[in-house]
C-alpha cells in the first residue's frame, strides 16, 4: 500500500451529497441550540434533534453540515443530517402535498372536523384523526374520490398517507383500492375458466 493510499484509508470520508451547502430561501429562519434545530417559514414551524456527532455551520445564506464521527459513519451521518435539514427547510417554505385517489364503486372520503371518514367497501366504518399541522381536503369535483393532504412535516404526511392507503391497498385484478396519484399498479390477468 502506498503512502497516499494509507493516508486515504485513515482520512475521514465525506458524503458527496452531504457536503453540499443547504440554501435558505427568503422568509425562512433557522435557529440552532445545541443539537436542536428550529426552522420557521410561511408554512409552519419545525424542530428536530440532530444526530449526535454532527454540527451545522452557517455559511452566508446557507448551512453546511459537518460530521465528527469516525470512518464511514462520518459520511453516513453527514448525508442523513443534510437530508433531514433539506426536508425541514422545504417543508417550512413550500410544504408537502400528497393526493390519494379512491378507485372503486361507492368509494369516497369525507372530512368532519379533524376526522377523516372512509367508505371503501368494508363492513365497518373507517375513521382517522388528522395529525397536528396536517390538513386534508376533498375536492368538490372529485365527488369524494380524491383526498388532498398538505403538511410542512414530510414524515407526518408520508406516514399518514401510507396508513390511509393500507386500509384498502390497490388490488392487481380490478385495480380497486386507495392509491397515490400517479402510482402505477401492476395489473394481472384474471383466470379465464374456459373448459376444453
Amino acid at each position: 500500500m502506498s503512502e497516499a493510499e494509507a493516508q486515504g484509508a485513515t482520512a475521514v470520508k465525506l458524503s458527496r451529497v452531504g457536503k453540499r451547502p443547504v440554501n435558505i430561501p427568503k422568509g425562512v429562519t433557522v435557529s440552532l441550540s445545541g443539537q436542536t434545530i428550529e426552522v420557521q417559514g410561511p408554512k409552519g414551524k419545525l424542530s428536530r434533534e440532530l444526530p449526535a456527532q454532527t454540527e451545522i455551520i452557517r455559511e452566508g445564506d446557507g448551512l453546511k453540515v459537518v460530521s465528527s464521527a469516525d470512518g464511514r459513519n462520518a459520511a453516513r451521518l453527514q448525508g442523513l443530517t443534510r437530508a433531514l435539514l433539506v426536508s425541514m427547510v422545504q417543508g417550512a417554505s413550500e410544504g408537502y402535498t400528497k393526493i390519494l385517489d379512491l378507485v372503486g364503486t361507492g368509494y369516497r372520503a369525507e372530512i368532519k372536523g379533524r376526522t377523516l371518514h372512509l367508505a371503501v367497501g368494508l363492513s365497518h366504518p373507517v375513521a382517522f384523526e388528522l395529525p397536528k399541522d396536517l390538513t386534508a381536503t376533498v375536492p368538490p369535483e372529485s365527488k369524494g374520490a380524491a383526498l388532498v393532504l398538505e403538511c410542512p412535516n414530510k414524515e407526518v404526511i408520508g406516514q399518514f398517507a401510507a396508513t390511509v392507503r393500507a386500509v384498502r391497498p390497490p388490488e392487481p385484478y380490478g385495480g380497486k383500492g386507495i392509491r397515490y396519484r400517479g402510482e402505477q399498479i401492476r395489473r394481472k390477468a384474471g383466470k379465464t375458466g374456459k373448459g376444453k
